[in-house]
């Protein structure tokens, strides 16, 4: 056992590790074949597995204090769940399964060691639920903490069952998972001290601090055979955007269409569409295919699925927004892009 109530100077990176991998091992359920096929976890120079996968996929996101997050907003453990989540939605969005996972993280040296459990904790508790190994990864000295998240997963057979972000064609309607913008709305209560009732409180909270990513509906998408995808990170606008320019065409959507929780529309009366048009972090799907194809998915799906546009000829990476009406929408606002000014 290791005094938590020490400071990670105080501990040291080796025993630091020691106790992250104990972590790690206490958490490992043990019937998940990813686990099974790990030869060497952490503690070692490399981890390393078996894999007789056809087609193998990885990812990797950043985290940095001060731009994706403040710790006056997320508590330790939300962020180990939140860090290892926005690299499960990247897998989730190529209909893949995530297999293998390594944390590289660089903080101050009086950090508390209770709060790196926390971290790791909550981290494992997702890693659980989708049968991740947590194998190894990387600790270093850092004036702030950043936490950098690498993933490996399989595909589930050959590259005909792959999502991609370039595969949309004329013709193809538009669809997306689950609600938008309530992560947004989250992160503005938390930021602005919002109150509201307790369940729409906890509703929000749980949205931007704790979001769950599509892994089994990605891979639901790639069985029916859908073709292309993309998880809402950046926001709808913006990642709708990066589909039309991998598939070189331009898209169509009905504001009205756009699916908006209740309790964000009831607590956000002024702007609930402009959270869910730009605000990003929701971590559901946007896909494209033909309109059967839609339907026969939204009969086999376990969440909501909503019909929200086109995808139509045009100058590639193009957005156009309509009403209920069919006239031109004027929306000025923009996702999430790094080294860009927003103006605040």
């Amino acid at each position: 056992m290791y005094n938590l109530a020490m400071k990670v100077s105080e501990l040291g990176e080796f025993r630091l590790i020691d106790l992250l991998a104990d972590a790690a091992a206490r958490s490992k359920p043990a019937e998940a074949s990813s686990w099974q096929q790990v030869l060497v976890g952490i503690g070692d120079d490399a981890a390393a597995w078996r894999s007789d996968a056809p087609v193998q996929l990885a990812t990797t996101d950043t985290l940095v204090q001060g731009v994706h997050f403040t710790l006056d907003t997320i508590a330790w453990e939300d962020l180990g769940w939140k860090a290892l989540a926005v690299n499960l939605s990247d897998i989730a969005a190529m209909g893949a399964v995530p297999r293998y996972a390594l944390l590289s993280l660089a903080l101050p040296g009086d950090s508390e060691v209770e709060d790196m459990a926390a971290l790791y904790r909550g981290m494992a508790k997702l890693a659980n639920q989708f049968g991740v190994a947590l194998v190894g990864g990387d600790i270093a000295t850092a004036p702030l903490v950043v936490i950098t998240v690498a993933l490996w997963g399989n595909g589930l057979g050959g590259d005909d069952l792959m999502l991609t972000r370039s595969a949309a064609v004329p013709g193809d309607r538009i669809a997306v998972t689950g609600h938008l913008g309530s992560s947004a709305a989250g992160l503005k209560m938390l930021r602005q001290k919002l109150r509201f009732e307790p369940e729409t409180t906890a509703f929000l909270k749980e949205a931007h601090l704790r979001p769950h990513p599509r892994v089994a509906e990605g891979q639901m998408l790639a069985r029916h055979g859908v073709k292309a995808a993309i998880d809402i990170s950046d926001g709808l606008i913006a990642d709708l955007a990066h589909v039309c320019r991998a598939s070189k065409v331009a898209a169509r959507i009905r504001v009205d269409r756009v699916p908006v929780h209740p309790r964000l529309r009831a607590s956000f009366k002024d702007d609930p569409l402009g959270l869910a048009l730009s605000g990003g972090e929701d971590y559901e799907l946007l896909f494209t295919a033909r309109r059967g194809l839609i339907d026969r998915v939204k009969k086999a799906a376990d969440c909501p699925i909503s019909i929200i546009g086109e995808i139509v000829r045009g100058e590639p990476g193009t957005v156009t927004l309509t009403d209920e009406a069919g006239k031109a929408f004027d929306w000025q606002g923009r996702g999430w892009e790094h080294f860009v000014s927003t103006g605040d």
